[in-house]
């Protein structure tokens, strides 16, 4: 967050620390080289992809809070950006769902847009728990392994409505939003509780189990693939927007490659889905809302100022895996 508002991007290289290099360096040792008191500068050289030449950036350290949801009221429109799944990101959720219903009332307030631009994912469990505060019911997401007789399901727990009443919900993805964030966009959007606006997700529909080897560490092994309630594999494929809306790359970003996406991965496992066309899009946020394209088209979608025939979306056309 610090280091976002000096400058720095997703991608960036650190190269020195304080002018001194951290090739070499440990992460450990590096982390620490940054760590230091509240509202001390710290100047970083920065290598990125495009630049000619090393940036050289100054932070002034801050005390970081991470929240796993932030939100705001948008006059009539709920806004809740998930940042990551972490063991705090549902209960931040529900606390954001119940402060906008508390600054708007019932009647005047038109919708929600729950924002997974640019997160990286993180527990399957919160994934699931997320999911299931938007729906009554219905497959969420499967996981599959190598052998067929290997799938786990995940479902939504039935009750008479969800955590917003039924509200109209938008789903906002890029390419920076990747595997548990594309489990949420993926079920939201096959059982049409909402409609996906932005562009093409991540594609990383991999599950990784950790498996112990005594005091010599442990082993990450990939053991399963994630797939949406329609039967579709998120890897290397990624989820689809209903509406596809791009985000222009300001000025001092122009001609710089900001598209992430795993079918660009080397080794990357060919998902069932998987095609020519790949995975991923630019993970470009602005920071200001007022240039925030996406956003301005979804909440012109909830107050009816745009239409669209994939809004809103009909829970009786849910797309599922027969």
């Amino acid at each position: 967050i610090v280091a976002a508002k000096a400058g720095v991007l997703a991608g960036d290289y650190i190269a020195k620390i304080d002018g001194e290099e951290v090739r070499g360096l440990t992460l450990n040792d590096a982390v620490e080289k940054m760590r230091g008191p509240v509202n001390t500068p710290i100047k970083l050289t920065i290598l990125r992809q495009g630049a000619d030449k090393p940036i050289e950036l100054t932070v002034v350290r801050d005390i970081i809070k991470v929240k796993a949801v932030k939100f705001r009221v948008e006059n009539d429109v709920g806004y809740m950006k998930i940042t990551s799944f972490t063991e705090k990101t549902y209960d931040d959720l529900e606390n954001a769902i119940e402060n906008i219903k508390k600054q708007v009332p019932n009647d005047k307030l038109k919708g929600y847009v729950l924002d997974l631009r640019l997160n990286p994912g993180g527990l399957l469990d919160q994934a699931v728990s997320v999911s299931d505060a938007f729906l009554k019911r219905g497959e969420i997401v499967s996981t599959r392994g190598r052998d067929p007789k290997d799938v786990t399901r995940f479902d939504a727990k039935p009750k008479q409505n969800d955590d917003i009443g039924g509200k109209p919900l938008i789903v906002l993805v890029n390419g920076g939003s990747a595997s548990a964030s594309e489990i949420v966009a993926g079920a939201l959007q096959d059982l049409r509780r909402a409609t996906v606006v932005g562009t093409q997700s991540f594609g990383k529909g991999s599950v990784q189990t950790i498996i112990p080897l005594g005091e010599n560490g442990a082993l990450r092994l990939t053991t399963a693939l994630y797939y949406t309630p329609s039967g579709k594999s998120i890897q290397g494929k990624g989820i689809t927007p209903d509406i596809k809306v791009d985000q222009p790359l300001p000025a001092d970003l122009q001609g710089r490659d900001l598209t992430r996406g795993e079918s660009d991965l080397k080794g990357h496992i060919k998902g069932a889905d998987e095609s020519s066309t790949g995975s991923g899009s630019a993970a470009y946020v602005p920071p200001e809302p007022k240039d925030d394209l996406q956003l301005i088209y979804a909440e012109q979608l909830l107050r009816g100022q745009k239409t669209d025939p994939a809004f809103p979306p009909n829970p009786d056309k849910a797309v599922l895996n027969q």
